[in-house]
């Protein structure tokens, strides 16, 4: 299950409704070890596609300096989907290869009728997608 703050779900949904009609990218980083999401990195999509992101490398490198001086870890790895639903596409299965990471779409199409977006989690690992829940929280609980 994912565990999120509130502020951290409503960071990434206008993230998500800000880049629109292209994909929106980015990770939330935490303590090393811990699986708490803590630190919104919105990224910029170097793709600029509506169809298809891609993080740029330079920066992809400076965040994963930045974090490993942190001593942290991506907990999130997000991005939108601006035409289909929130669920994995083969690509996106592809570019999966954190497998402590929890994967968050957010679809910025009304595709089921439940309203302007979809906010979904998934792991990920080896080619195999688990859907799993997601509990928004005001704050986390004292560790």
């Amino acid at each position: 299950m994912l565990i999120l703050t509130q502020a951290l779900y409503d960071q990434i949904v206008a993230h998500s409704r800000a880049d629109h009609p292209d994909e929106a990218c980015g990770v939330v980083a935490g303590p090393a070890g811990t699986g708490r999401a803590e630190r919104f990195i919105p990224m910029l999509n170097a793709a600029r596609s509506p169809t298809f992101y891609e993080f740029d490398s330079a920066d992809l490198l400076k965040l994963y300096r930045e974090m490993d001086d942190r001593d942290e870890e991506p907990v999130i790895v997000y991005h939108s989907h601006t035409a289909t639903e929130a669920y994995p596409s083969r690509t996106d299965i592809t570019y999966a290869n954190e497998p402590g990471a929890h994967y968050v779409l957010v679809s910025t199409a009304d595709t089921d009728d439940a309203g302007p977006f979809q906010f979904r989690s998934y792991r990920i690992v080896d080619g195999v997608i688990t859907e799993e829940d997601v509990k928004v929280v005001e704050a986390y609980e004292p560790a």
